[in-house]
Formats: structure tokens, C-alpha cells, sequence
């Protein structure tokens, strides 16, 4: 076995891996994470912007 088999057969193990995960990606068990997890972004509570770097009047009474 020289290194163009070796080559040869990480190639096809690497193709076969990347086969098994794009059908694990569009399976229908993978479905219902997938789409909680793309809902993540909007299921948190609108939390308040921390002040840092603002100025306001009130705030800027240093003298």
C-alpha cells in the first residue's frame, strides 16, 4: 500500500462522512431542533441596553 491508496481511501471515508451528515442534517428527527434552535434569537425577553459610553444630562454630573 503506497500513499496514493492511503490518499484514496481518506477520500472516500471523508465523502462518506460528509454523505452521512448532510442526510443527518435533513432528517426529519434533526427537523424539530433545527427549527427550535433557529427560533432562539427571538424567544428571549427584550432585555434593557446597559449605559456604557452614553452621555445623558442626568448621568454626566461630574462637574
Amino acid at each position: 500500500m503506497d500513499i496514493n491508496d492511503a490518499r484514496a481511501a481518506l477520500t472516500v471515508f471523508g465523502f462518506v462522512c460528509f454523505i452521512g451528515i448532510a442526510l443527518w442534517a435533513y432528517s426529519g428527527r434533526a427537523r424539530k431542533g433545527f427549527d427550535e434552535a433557529a427560533l432562539l434569537p427571538f424567544s428571549e425577553d427584550d432585555l434593557p441596553v446597559p449605559d456604557a459610553g452614553r452621555q445623558t444630562k442626568e448621568g454626566n454630573k461630574n462637574g
